[in-house]
């Protein structure tokens, strides 16, 4: 594919997710009881590649890449029953979920050194209390090396005791980790040469000491996949994407996970965010102080095994400039009672102002001109996303044909693994682990919350 047209895939990608109506609701499984099968299946990535995978499956629904997403709630007694239709051992462990109880349903198990595994043809029930809200992770404990590269790995999701989709947003029911929007992260990556022989019959002779990835992903897909909708038919074993989309002022939860072998320091263009838990704790310094520990980072160092959570933020904070386009009505005595009240010197240049903030509006900026003058638009080249206007929520002119792709008008951010080898397609760029932010102008019909019936997957839940 040549270089246009892999960008302009992108944009269309763009386009897909922003015409939609954004959510806030990470698509899952809800439980406290699951079905899972471990079986084969194919994962495609957007260069054109095709990798076998073992993954898995809700029911008897497709092997699936990233597992399930397990969404829970603390103090649930969590069941899940694993049906292994692979030619060999498999298994699931829990990290950080405490005392696991495994029995056998059907077929035969063995003991393996983490965890109690199903032989070909049986199932295993693994039961575990929820005690602890948080992010966490499941893989394979059977041979680890090659079963979670092969792609047996997913996310859990533990909500706290109270916890309401549309009043009461908390991942770990303290304040300090209240959120408007959460999304998911689940980092990993994969070796193509390990899939291709274990697909040509040599899973016994793989050498996973030679590991040596050439795809990254963000929940199972590479960019541009990352940023069209969950659930499209044409990546059925991939249902989960990672298309973050705030407005400003509010707080997103980052859920992070670190799922393959390597390390992936994962960095957020835009704004720091705050760091306010690990591993499904908070980074508190006493019990009940909240994240008193918390720091803010400019890039989410993911290690593997480990989960972290932050909150990311956007005002539109000391960009400079009045990011509304304010300048062009302030300044300007009304008539009748001047100065009065509601009248202030938002941006301190001496003069009251007439046009109140936005909601979260960086107040030191309200007022200020754009610093620059723009070209005229005989002088510029436009790419898709360009809405005419440098101004949030602002559609400029724009020549016949061009634009189109960013309907809100809304501020585009890239996220990305700064580890930059990663954002290819085995050696094809863009790609990989690679996402983009968007911001959207604050406006009431734009709420991204969902409330979903007990029991219903937000994956197919019509947005």
């Amino acid at each position: 594919m040549q270089q246009k047209g892999r960008f302009t895939m992108m944009a269309a990608a763009l386009v897909l997710c922003g015409m939609g109506t954004a959510y806030a609701m990470i698509p899952g499984v809800l439980g406290p009881d699951f079905q899972f099968t471990a079986k084969t299946g194919h994962i495609s990535t957007p260069e054109g590649g095709s990798l076998l995978i073992w993954g898995y499956a809700n029911g008897d629904g497709p092997a699936q890449y990233s597992g399930p997403t397990m969404i829970v709630n603390e103090g649930d007694i969590v069941t899940v029953e694993l049906t292994n239709a692979l030619d060999r051992p498999t298994s699931i462990v829990f990290p950080g979920q405490g005392d696991v109880v495994a029995e056998l349903v059907s077929g035969g198990m063995d003991t393996g050194p983490l965890t109690v595994e199903a032989n070909p043809g049986a199932t295993v029930r693994y039961t575990w209390e929820a005690t602890h809200p948080g992010t966490y992770h499941y893989h394979s404990g059977t041979q680890p090396d090659l079963q979670i590269e092969m792609g047996l790995v997913g996310a859990i999701i533990v909500r706290p005791e109270g916890f309401d989709p549309v009043t009461d947003k908390r991942a770990y029911g303290h304040p300090d980790s209240a959120y408007d929007e959460e999304f998911l992260f689940l980092l990993t990556e994969m070796d193509p040469i390990i899939h291709f022989l274990v697909e040509l019959g040599y899973a016994d002779q793989v050498d996973t000491s030679s590991f040596f990835p050439v795809y990254w992903f963000i929940n199972g897909r590479c960019a541009p996949d990352t940023m069209f909708p969950a659930g499209v038919d044409w990546l059925p074993n991939q249902p989960y994407n990672c298309m973050p989309m705030i407005q400003p002022g509010e707080r997103m939860l980052m859920r992070i996970i670190g799922g393959g072998r390597d390390a992936h320091p994962f960095h957020h263009h835009g704004n720091h965010a705050r760091l306010i838990a690990e591993d499904g704790r908070l980074l508190s310094s006493t019990v009940g102080t909240g994240a008193d520990l918390a720091q803010d980072l400019f890039t989410q160092p993911t290690v593997p095994g480990k989960t972290r959570d932050a909150i990311f933020t956007w005002t539109g904070e000391k960009l400079g400039w009045d990011i509304y386009g304010h300048q062009q009505d302030i300044d300007n005595p009304p008539t009748g009672d001047f100065p009065g009240p509601g009248d202030v010197d938002h941006d301190q240049d001496g003069d009251f102002d007439s046009v109140p903030l936005e909601l979260d509006e960086y107040e030191p900026d309200h007022g200020k001109p754009f610093p620059v003058q723009l070209p005229d638009n005989m002088d510029l080249a436009f790419g898709g996303m360009w809405s005419g206007s440098p101004f949030l929520g602002a559609m400029g002119a724009l020549p016949p044909g061009e634009g189109g792709m960013n309907p809100w008008a809304g501020f585009t951010y890239m996220w990305h693994s700064h580890t930059e080898k990663e954002m290819v397609n085995n050696d094809v760029f863009p790609g990989g682990m690679m996402t983009m932010l968007i911001v959207v102008p604050p406006r009431g019909d734009m709420d991204m919350a969902i409330p979903l019936e007990p029991g219903q997957n937000p994956i197919n839940t019509e947005r």
